[in-house]
């Protein structure tokens, strides 16, 4: 089955980032999003992260881009910078926890654009791992969490691992980090001038 097929029936797709591998499902499903979350084991507390093929797919599919959001966006992506911006209505509040505020980053990685692309909306990006385990660099990481778990695994060989994304609040007018990451802080701040 494809992977823009599995996602359309409420599946999830695992794919490559240029971190760890991921999983994807369409974001503006409830069943689907719940069904992510008793996948991987994880904690209901917990928003979930999502990629999108481009600044227009944040804008079209994901929220609202902040003065600020849209600054760091034109600076690093595509890239390893997660930005949380205001949530579309149109997102399932369980993949933000009905906070109002999405997290979402265009990676540098082609695939997971086109993933995201081909699908024609945002998808998520939480690691392809259960709750609590070290993210997959490799396929076979993915299928020894999984096994037939999910419906679709895009092999694209070994990741480059090392951190996950920086994760930035771009709600505001100054930002806030929210996670250290791939994208030193003081980086960011450089991205501010």
């Amino acid at each position: 089955m494809p992977a823009t097929e599995a996602l359309r029936r409420g599946g999830v797709v695992a794919y490559p980032t240029e971190t760890f591998y991921g999983l994807a499902v369409d974001p503006r499903s409830t069943a689907a999003v719940a069904k992510l979350f008793t996948l991987k084991r994880r904690p209901p507390d917990q928003p979930v992260p999502l990629i999108a093929a481009s600044l227009h797919q944040v804008v079209t599919d994901v929220g609202t881009l902040t003065p600020l959001a849209s600054l760091l966006a034109s600076r690093a992506w595509p890239g390893p910078l997660t930005l949380v911006i205001p949530a579309s209505a149109e997102l399932s509040v369980d993949v933000h926890r009905s906070t109002g505020r999405a997290a979402v980053r265009v990676p540098a990685d082609a695939v997971a654009r086109a993933l995201a692309a081909y699908a024609g909306h945002a998808i998520t990006s939480t690691s392809a791992n259960i709750s609590g385990e070290p993210p997959p660099t490799s396929p076979d990481s993915v299928v020894a969490s999984f096994g037939d778990g999910i419906d679709v695994l895009i092999d694209s060989g070994p990741t480059a691992g090392g951190l996950p994304s920086t994760v930035v609040d771009a709600t505001g007018r100054e930002p806030v980090l929210v996670r250290a990451g791939a994208i030193p802080w003081d980086r960011v701040l450089e991205f501010l001038n």
